[in-house]
């Protein structure tokens, strides 16, 4: 038996001269990539580490759909999909199981039809309510989440009274569509006055250089957001025609919400095989909306991840695929992974093994899914990044349209609109993983699939 690296080097050899039958692999979309969103209204009201951009959704629906139809996205995230397809006139539908991000997608998916008015009012009531209270000795009623625990404090102590006091004025808010908006306002704000940064997972500012902060106007950044959202809300009502619903719940539960056959074209973005920890980043988020209380509240958000998480099965015994992938080297490649650095227990190849075998079954699953909901003609457009783990290139655009195929779906073309990604904390990582070879890059696809007639 050849040794575990010269394995690992002629797996590698062979899926760089593989070719996935009937799929093509060239650009035809536009760059998928996030960052363009954090300036064009709407998209800008969250902050997100991940996603796709509106021109990259716009290009899609111009050339799938003709009339108003059914989107889908099962990965909804902060609602890029849904927002894009409700101005197109279309009905908009996505699961996304984050609650904070569920509100995030849920409240700019309805923004055309929010009163502006009665938000601006609200908003000048809440200047009254907070400079009264600023400037006087009142205490705050509502405390801070007591399941939420940081190894400094989260906020220095001037910054958590104006917190507080915001959270008692969003207490008294009747209207749940307004509270919403409140409480979105402060989510999206509540990082940048904290003593914590995106680096980009979440961690002290001082860890990267940056100083505390001690004060700041939350007060002012609360209102600049809340401006910004009734202004992009006025220039949207002017043009969407459709409308949205989010579902707070995992899409392999589809079966709850929707009808076979019911969905037009499927837009979305799954996690990666990069181990990114949506959840626990978006951990202030949770505790300080509500939605989490205590760090048991998280198993169930770390189970129900598409593809888990190396730390969710690591420690578990061997997990293979659940699927058999002919022609296909995925089975190999995993079991040469495991191979590798055994004596670092689950730090080495089995435990990220365990994580990549999670993946690609919850890749067949998402495959039968989406099998179900597309209707006869109807596309899904997956936009998803390659990987590198333990050293090893793993093409997962390739294997999801490869597993696609096997579950009723034709894989029809696989498009490269960014050749070069950033990943160095992926694949440089001298801790998570092997030290990835200098002629290793990571790149983006749109895997194109379609539901046959």
């Amino acid at each position: 038996m050849p040794p575990v690296k010269d394995k690992i080097a002629l797996i590698g050899e062979e899926l760089n001269g593989h070719s996935t039958p009937n799929v093509t692999v060239k650009a035809g979309f536009n760059d998928p990539a996030f960052a363009a969103n954090k300036t064009l209204p709407i998209h800008r009201w969250v902050p997100w580490i991940a996603g796709f951009s509106s021109d990259f959704v716009q290009d899609a629906l111009q050339k799938y759909l003709s009339q108003p139809s059914v989107v889908l996205d099962p990965f909804a995230g902060v609602g890029t999909t849904l927002v894009e397809a409700v101005k197109a006139g279309h009905e908009a539908i996505g699961f996304e199981i984050n609650p904070y991000a569920a509100l995030a997608s849920r409240v700019k998916g309805s923004a055309h039809g929010l009163d502006t008015q009665v938000l601006e009012d609200e908003a000048l009531r809440f200047t009254h309510f907070y400079t009264e209270r600023a400037t006087s000795s009142y205490q705050p009623i509502t405390c801070p989440p007591p399941g939420f625990k940081t190894r400094a404090d989260f906020y220095s102590p001037a910054v958590l009274r104006k917190v507080l006091i915001l959270q008692d004025f969003i207490e008294t808010i009747e209207a749940e569509v307004i509270r919403d908006v409140f409480r979105l306002a402060f989510a999206s704000t509540m990082v940048s006055y904290s003593n914590y940064s995106y680096e980009p997972s979440l961690a002290r500012r001082v860890s990267s250089g940056k100083s505390e902060i001690h004060d700041f106007p939350v007060a002012n950044a609360l209102i600049e957001k809340i401006s910004q959202i009734v202004q992009d809300s006025r220039c949207i009502s002017l043009i969407a025609r459709g409308h949205s619903k989010v579902v707070n719940d995992t899409f392999f539960a589809w079966e709850n919400y929707l009808q076979p056959a019911s969905i037009d074209l499927l837009v979305t973005s799954p996690p990666y095989l990069n181990n990114y920890h949506y959840n626990r980043n978006t951990r202030p988020h949770l505790y300080w909306l509500g939605f989490a209380q205590n760090p048991g509240d998280f198993k169930e958000l770390e189970e129900a991840n598409f593809g888990k998480y190396w730390q969710t099965v690591r420690d578990r015994k061997p997990i293979g695929l659940d699927f058999s992938l002919p022609d296909a080297d995925l089975s190999q490649r995993l079991e040469a992974m495991r191979e590798i650095g055994v004596e670092r227990g689950n730090y080495g190849g089995s435990g990220w093994a365990n994580y990549a075998a999670s993946y690609f079954n919850d890749c067949a699953r998402f495959a039968r899914a989406t099998a179900s909901v597309l209707r006869p003609g109807g596309t899904a457009l997956v936009v998803i990044g390659n990987s590198i783990l333990q050293g090893v290139q793993i093409a997962t655009d390739r294997y999801l349209s490869q597993i696609a195929a096997i579950n009723g779906l034709e894989a029809v073309e696989i498009h490269i609109p960014r050749a070069t990604r950033i990943g160095s904390s992926i694949i440089q990582s001298q801790v998570r993983v092997a030290k990835a070879k200098d002629s290793h890059r990571l790149y983006e696809a749109v895997v194109e699939l379609r539901k046959p007639v």
